[in-house]
């Protein structure tokens, strides 16, 4: 089975062309709890499957390193437009150093629109539409007595904390951390994920407030712990600055793995998100390959 490594500020996906590898839907997220594995495997947060889709120029299908299953991830949404794209248009990309394309993916019935552009020929960044925000709980969801979950307690291993939730087509928790660098995030991370106020769990992000156009964020994405970087986390952020008065509507969020452009015009009622796509390596493993890995885990 061919694959292509690529990320998005170092959040790291093994990307399968299902419009060549033949994948049933049953077996996808077994094979991404394989292939995710760092040590045994080739090792990702996650599988992302690029597959045709009747709405969209292509469809994605995204698995967490756990096997569990993903309706949206930004940081793979730009990946899979570069490695369409410049699939679909081998010469023009060659041919423009500084060109822009538009094209759409959809994931998870959504349709979402993207702006490609170019450097030296390959598609080097990505502005995604990541539509509207979800502010209402229990289509979030999350368990709450109010209509949204805004600046709202919750308590955390003994401790009460604020927090705000968001769905970027997917749950979000977002927290106002004074002090990232002290932060806990092997206890905290998976505290907040399994709540049960979460009845789909969810990723939880923690902010630090560095002016009124930036912020640094950590981020621990439910089935895969905690990552360098998170897209929809990143608007979920945004979405939690600007309804607490903290921010600008445009930011920059500064995560371990690079920096996001967010920008929600809240007018149109839509969350702009631009950043890099970048192609890691090619490869090819074997069935006989992830029969081992799998033997291996099982160990």
């Amino acid at each position: 089975m061919r694959f292509t490594k690529m990320h998005g500020l170092a959040n790291d996906y093994i990307y399968i062309d299902c419009f060549i590898e033949q994948i049933p839907d049953a077996q996808k997220g077994r094979l991404a709890r394989l292939l995710s594995d760092r040590h045994r495997g080739i090792g990702g947060d996650g599988v992302v499957y690029i597959r045709p889709s009747k709405k969209a120029d292509c469809g994605m299908d995204m698995y967490n390193a756990d096997g569990s299953y993903s309706a949206m991830c930004g940081n793979a949404l730009r990946c899979v437009a570069k490695y369409f794209y410049e699939k679909q248009h081998p010469a023009q990309t060659a041919a423009d150093s500084d060109h822009s394309a538009k094209m759409t993916v959809e994931s998870a019935g959504k349709v979402y629109e993207l702006e490609l552009f170019m450097e030296a020929g390959l598609v080097h960044s990505v502005r995604v539409c990541m539509g509207a925000p979800e502010l209402t709980a229990s289509k979030i969801p999350v368990v709450s007595d109010h209509a949204w979950a805004v600046d709202e307690p919750i308590k955390i291993a003994g401790t009460q904390m604020k927090m705000t939730c968001v769905s970027i087509g997917n749950p979000h928790a977002v927290v106002v951390y004074p002090a990232l660098d002290a932060l806990d995030m092997e206890t905290l991370g998976p505290l907040f994920e399994h709540h049960p106020r979460f009845p789909e769990r969810t990723n939880v992000e923690f902010i630090e407030i560095i002016d009124r156009k930036t912020i640094r964020m950590r981020v621990w994405e439910r089935g895969s712990g905690e990552t360098l970087a998170c897209g929809s986390g990143s608007c979920a952020a945004l979405v939690a600055c600007v309804l607490g008065g903290l921010t600008e509507d445009e930011i920059s969020v500064r995560q371990n793995g690079g920096e996001l452009l967010i920008f929600w015009d809240r007018q149109a009622k839509k969350i702009y998100m631009t950043g890099e796509a970048v192609t890691v390596f090619s490869g090819e493993i074997s069935q006989a390959a992830m029969e081992a890995i799998e033997y291996d885990a099982l160990k």
